[in-house]
């Protein structure tokens, strides 16, 4: 991207920086106690964790969807804490060859939790590999060529299978078949992340009030990873500008100069938001169009822009592309055109 602002508001928001990952490892939870949020999901996996434990046995495959930064890594580690196993982590583009699945998976000991994010970004001769590992605990490689060409069977310890996607419609189907736990993971709640905020600031022995922490929940887009950014970014502004305490002024004062505003949205959600409205009239318009006005991803924007929009009303998907909402130019502070063929309901 070009423009330095754009950015800014992007790594603010999504992207986990290097320098920020122990910060993100420090304040994730370790138990399903201490997991704020996704009552149904932590349920369901909780009453599946402690049949294993019963059984002597290991959790049935998991698979996770849904937005970025919403706890899937999370609750795999919780997974594997609760089951008093190893959780080994990896991601789809990481494991180019299967070779390098064949070394992680011969390595994993008795019942420990193997997590692959991004998992719809495996190669597709690795995923093959998978199969018959999720399904029987064993791999299958050949040895040889041509006419000497042997097929050997590769027994492994039992494992669950704990795996990630914000695409789950790009999983083969069976891929996805071979999973017996399937969760959704959606949005948090103001006051869900409240609590989350509120916890990871006694963690960072840093003062917060609750206005403060309500302050920064309402601009951290539903997503726990984004509150804890946030609170990050108030933090060192209260310390600097305040005494030291996160008040609600001290909150909005700090992320409205990260330019974070009162819905959560940053430089690149009104980037995309504004090409569509100042460019396509509204649209309807495709989302490469709009990648290609503003300088940035096609998937970028429908990873991580576009979800969000869509849930707080201010995008809608129609056949022929995006348009945005009347709730959207009134946030631009733009007038709404009159309604038109075509735009009922969108602008009435």
């Amino acid at each position: 991207m070009s423009a330095a602002p754009a950015d800014e508001g992007k790594v603010l928001s999504r992207v986990a920086v290097p320098e920020e990952a122990q910060f993100e490892r420090q304040l994730r939870p370790r138990t399903f106690d201490e997991y704020v949020g996704q009552e149904q999901a932590v349920a369901s996996l909780r009453v599946s964790v402690d049949a294993a434990k019963l059984r002597g046995e290991c959790v049935d495959h998991v698979l996770l969807y849904g937005p970025p930064g919403l706890g899937k890594t999370t609750l795999a580690g919780i997974i594997a804490n609760e089951m008093g196993t190893t959780l080994v982590t990896t991601s789809g583009p990481a494991i180019e060859r299967g070779g390098d699945l064949m070394g992680i998976l011969t390595n994993l000991g008795e019942h420990d939790v193997f997590f692959i994010d991004e998992v719809h970004r495996l190669p597709r001769p690795v995923e093959e590999l998978l199969y018959p590992a999720m399904e029987d605990f064993a791999v299958n490689f050949v040895i040889d060529k041509g006419m000497h060409a042997r097929a050997l069977k590769y027994a492994l310890r039992p494992f669950t299978l704990v795996a990630a996607t914000t695409r789950p419609g790009m999983l083969s189907a069976p891929l996805r078949e071979r999973f017996g736990i399937f969760h959704h993971l959606d949005f948090y709640s103001e006051t869900e992340l409240a609590r989350i905020v509120t916890r990871s600031a006694v963690i960072l022995e840093a003062k917060i009030a609750p206005d403060g922490a309500h302050e920064i929940a309402r601009r951290s887009r539903g997503t726990p990873r984004i509150v804890n950014r946030l609170l990050r970014r108030v933090r060192d502004y209260a310390q600097v500008k305040g005494d030291g305490v996160v008040t609600e002024a001290i909150a909005r004062g700090a992320l409205d100069s990260e330019g974070v505003d009162a819905r959560g949205l940053d430089r690149l959600d009104r980037r995309f938001l504004t090409a569509i409205v100042d460019h396509y009239d509204g649209g309807p318009v495709g989302l490469e169009a709009i990648a290609a006005t503003i300088n940035d991803e096609a998937e970028t924007l429908s990873e991580m822009v576009e979800p969000y929009l869509l849930k707080i009303g201010f995008v809608v998907r129609t056949p022929n592309g995006r348009r945005v909402t009347r709730e959207a130019y009134l946030h631009l502070g733009k007038q709404p055109p009159a309604t038109a063929t075509g735009q009922a309901g969108l602008f009435e």
